[in-house]
């Protein structure tokens, strides 16, 4: 066999295993050989933790994903009850845990002239702070021509600009320490746009580009930003979903099982994982989801192609497990 046949037999090898393993997981290959093989959460022991949006959803999970570990924490949100609960759980998950472990700040995130005063308020706590987990945000569910203005910018306020703008006061003090790392929660919809959700795809989009580009910067800093990407996701996401108009929630409730979407706490142990193995992008999501960003992702025409084949009606169900919103014919 002559090296031309070696390598092309090489190749087809390396395309079956990307077309055939993904149906067998729930999140891409370099994640889940991580799992098998990568350091475990437990190496976070001791880690100061930073993370936003923590009152609810992924935010809560990785509190306890993390707790178990033995992770100080400092939980972020508008909800100080919800938080507190989050708080008590995350004792009862680690019994080796204190109060003073776990430290709950209100936060409003859009209120950016309140980031630093938290910020010194941590480092004042626990005399450093090693991992900022960039998780608040919400989803949106409209039709593209319906959009108000009003909501994109608000939208990019909360999803983008305020996780900036904290991220900026944290890089700094990362920078001068020497080390640190980024963790933010992006979504499949960053890399493969999905319908109905056309500013929600843009911030988690762009969100990439940032940190994309922090990541070049720093190259030869200790400074790791691992992208968390889930897809469909069960938590009560669309009860806060922005719609296509400005001061309006989509207000439906998410409690019903589903076999499309990959629960909460799997998706933080996978994101805790990633975080653990300081991993730069990682994807979450059942089969289906995971095989169309591998399509878009390395061969995007055919990817395409599919997608158009599809149609919006039907990622719209593969993404909510119903038609969430009406379809003109």
């Amino acid at each position: 066999m002559d090296i031309l046949a070696i390598i092309g037999f090489i190749v087809i090898i390396y395309y079956l295993v990307y077309m055939i393993l993904p149906w067998f997981l729930d999140c891409n290959l370099y994640l889940a050989f991580h799992e098998k093989f990568g350091k475990p959460i437990t190496s976070l022991r001791e880690k100061v933790v930073w993370i936003t949006g923590a009152s609810s959803g992924i935010g809560e999970h990785l509190a306890y994903v993390l707790a178990e570990a033995g992770c100080k924490l400092v939980l972020s949100a508008r909800r100080e009850a919800e938080l507190e609960k989050v708080k008590s759980n995350c004792l009862q998950k680690n019994a080796n845990l204190k109060s003073s472990d776990i430290e709950v700040i209100v936060l409003d995130i859009c209120d950016t002239s309140s980031h630093e005063q938290a910020f010194n308020h941590i480092i004042t706590k626990f005399g450093k702070l090693d991992i900022l987990v960039n998780n608040a945000g919400r989803s949106q569910r409209a039709k593209w021509e319906d959009i108000e203005l009003a909501v994109d910018k608000d939208m990019f306020d909360l999803n983008v600009f305020s996780q900036i703008a904290l991220s900026r006061l944290v890089a700094k003090y990362f920078v001068q320490v020497g080390t640190g790392h980024f963790v933010i929660t992006s979504s499949v919809a960053g890399i493969i746009a999905t319908s109905f959700s056309a500013t929600y795809c843009a911030t988690k989009s762009a969100l990439h580009a940032y940190f994309n580009s922090f990541t070049i910067e720093k190259v030869d800093k200790n400074i790791p930003v691992t992208i968390v990407c889930p897809g469909p996701i069960h938590t009560n996401f669309l009860k806060e979903a922005y719609t296509e108009k400005f001061g309006q929630k989509y207000e439906e409730n998410v409690v019903e099982h589903s076999t499309n979407k990959v629960t909460a706490a799997r998706c933080a142990t996978l994101m805790g994982i990633a975080i653990a193995n300081k991993l730069s992008e990682v994807w979450i999501s059942k089969p289906l989801v995971l095989q169309l960003v591998y399509l878009q992702t390395y061969c995007p025409n055919v990817g395409n192609w599919i997608k158009k084949k599809l149609g919006p009606r039907f990622l719209q169900r593969l993404r909510d497990d119903k038609q969430t919103l009406k379809q003109e014919e």
